[in-house]
């Protein structure tokens, strides 16, 4: 590891107080653009691109039809990429700004993810080994690729307390998934398995459950919409995040509970929101480690995540499939190896 990313420059302020003299290419969802486009009217927006798909062939297509890498209005190209929304067009506007050499701001509009916060952007791909006997073509996993971390990372708290109460505070998965990551990263280490680069390092695990220990206390009141909440909320998801900077991985945070977030959602096909899949997988994988789940659990439902999304048939089906599903994409090991 050559290079340790930072997290971005971090600003609380209404998003009505934004405003952007640059030309400003856009990257927003529909959804979120009409949810708080009447409080960007300080945006120069020449161009909008609306993200639908976590791939970089959709993205780059996007990037192709906005009229060929830089879009030009009056002879002047754009100058800065906005992401406004959630953790998809967060992910493909750090890959279009990446990929055009231009400064990246976000402003989400709901503490959804950790997304906001990362040099990496995910995507969905298949396995990148060749097809072994009887892999559907489909078969895919989230997959992160190095593109940059946001400069500047706007916080308007009351926008994001008016968001949908199941989307609200759903990053709060992101950071709670210490709880079964850390395990599992733990359990690789006494079973050898864990690969060179992904050693245990006890002082970081001992950290990790000291930023668990901070998010499950603000639950409630991030769940609420509480400003000091969801404050506290953005604060433990970015020490999370700078965490996995420092060390290069991101086995504290990343185990068997997104591994079966991953396989269930290639399963059920894409359409639930990243909460809806993690939360009700980190009580699963947790009551399979042996762990108490009712403090993990009164947190997501304060969060008010939604735990009951995910068919049980679905989920035995899963479960079934998931050793295999490691093993096919190359997943660090935990518990999900072993069922």
């Amino acid at each position: 590891m050559n290079k340790i990313p930072n997290l971005p420059f971090v600003q609380m302020m209404p998003f009505s107080e934004i405003e952007e003299k640059r030309n400003v290419l856009l990257v927003t969802s529909a959804p979120a653009w009409n949810a708080v486009k009447e409080n960007l009217k300080g945006l120069n927006v020449v161009s909008k691109i609306e993200v639908t798909e976590a791939t970089t062939e959709h993205w780059d297509s996007l990037l192709a039809a906005d009229n060929g890498r830089r879009t030009v209005v009056g002879g002047q190209p754009s100058a800065v990429v906005y992401s406004v929304g959630g953790g998809l067009t967060a992910d493909a506007a750090k890959y279009l700004a990446a990929k055009l050499g231009l400064p990246l701001v976000v402003l989400p509009t709901a503490l959804s993810v950790d997304a906001f916060l990362t040099s990496a952007s995910g995507i969905r791909q298949s396995p990148p080994l060749p097809l072994g006997e009887g892999l559907r073509v489909r078969d895919s996993c989230v997959y992160y690729i190095q593109t940059k971390t946001p400069e500047h990372l706007i916080l308007d708290l009351d926008t994001i307390a008016k968001a949908p109460a199941a989307l609200r505070a759903a990053g709060i998965t992101d950071v709670m998934s210490i709880a079964t990551g850390c395990w599992d990263w733990k359990f690789a280490y006494e079973q050898g398995k864990n690969p060179a680069g992904m050693e245990f390092i006890p002082w970081v695990y001992d950290n990790a459950q000291s930023i668990l220990s901070g998010v499950l206390d603000c639950a409630e009141a991030a769940g609420r919409g509480d400003k000091d909440g969801l404050k506290t909320l953005c604060d433990c998801l970015a020490m999370e995040v700078q965490l996995c900077n420092q060390i290069g991985h991101s086995r504290p945070e990343e185990g068997s509970e997104h591994y079966f977030a991953y396989a269930v959602e290639n399963e059920m096909g894409h359409g639930l929101p990243h909460g809806d899949l993690v939360g009700p997988a980190i009580l699963l994988i947790a009551k399979l480690q042996g762990q108490d789940t009712a403090p993990l659990e009164k947190a997501l439902k304060a969060c008010n995540i939604p735990l009951d999304n995910i068919p049980q048939d679905m989920i035995d089906r899963t479960l079934k499939l998931l050793p295999a599903y490691c093993e096919r994409h190359n997943l660090a090991f935990g518990i999900a190896h072993t069922l």
